[in-house]
């Protein structure tokens, strides 16, 4: 695994569950209430807000909250968010992508901009660092729905591209496009998916060593916690012996 799926899990085993969850939650309901603002409110008529929704869903995001987020987008009183991609490098000469939604876009510049800094990275312009990584579609399972080759026809029957199952799950990587009609076709054979949403993919790995792995999760960490952010990508790849230590 690479950058941010290592670091994620890394984070989770410190025992941050709670201050994640709830800045999580924050999170999705952002994302609900956008794509319910630039589409229909009706889930079953907008593909991006039924997938919110079931991101929503999956990670136990009580149904007042999704309904109050859903709700929040027709009301007259509601922010206007707008989308933004930040893209830069960060210690190591390690690849970063920012992607946040904001209702003030100089703030939330100003503070991923320092934090680069501040990092001993770099913010740089758009599109300086997106050409190593691929916009593609990413659907998760849990190990539960079946084994490694269950999930793998299934996933050629979609008309997936890759497939990976280790001990966190089953991820499936599809094209950016196709992410409505293989997570479609897929649930028609597996059930309903754990998250189903477009990522940025790295095209190759940077391996970095425990110092530069600490930095770097600590930029993420930092860069996550802001509220206007909304996904880190990054394509540093840890190895097991540093990732071992990391844990301790």
């Amino acid at each position: 695994m690479a950058g941010h799926s290592q670091f994620k899990n890394i984070m989770h085993r410190k025992g941050r569950q709670d201050a994640v969850r709830s800045k999580m939650f924050s999170k999705l309901a952002r994302e609900i209430t956008v794509a319910a603002k630039t589409g229909m409110p009706d889930p079953s008529m907008n593909a991006r807000l039924r997938l919110a929704i079931q991101n929503a869903k999956a990670q136990s995001m009580p149904k007042d909250n999704i309904e109050r987020a859903v709700k929040k987008a027709s009301g007259g009183d509601s922010e206007n968010y707008e989308e933004v991609r930040y893209e830069g490098y960060g210690p190591g000469g390690v690849a970063v992508i920012v992607e946040a939604l904001t209702d003030n876009r100089n703030r939330t510049a100003s503070n991923v901009r320092s934090t680069f800094t501040k990092a001993g990275g770099a913010l740089g312009e758009t599109g300086s660092v997106s050409f190593s990584f691929d916009r593609v579609g990413e659907i998760t399972y849990k190990l539960s729905v079946g084994d490694a080759d269950k999930v793998m026809d299934a996933a050629i029957e979609a008309g997936a591209d890759d497939v990976t199952t280790d001990e966190e799950g089953h991820t499936i990587i599809c094209g950016f496009e196709a992410i409505g009609e293989v997570s479609k076709a897929l649930e028609d054979t597996l059930g309903e998916a754990e998250t189903v949403k477009a990522i940025w993919k790295a095209q190759n790995t940077v391996p970095v060593d425990e110092e530069k792995a600490q930095s770097l999760m600590k930029l993420i960490d930092i860069l996550e916690d802001d509220d206007d952010v909304q996904n880190v990508y990054s394509n540093f790849e840890v190895s097991d012996e540093v990732m071992a230590k990391l844990s301790a």
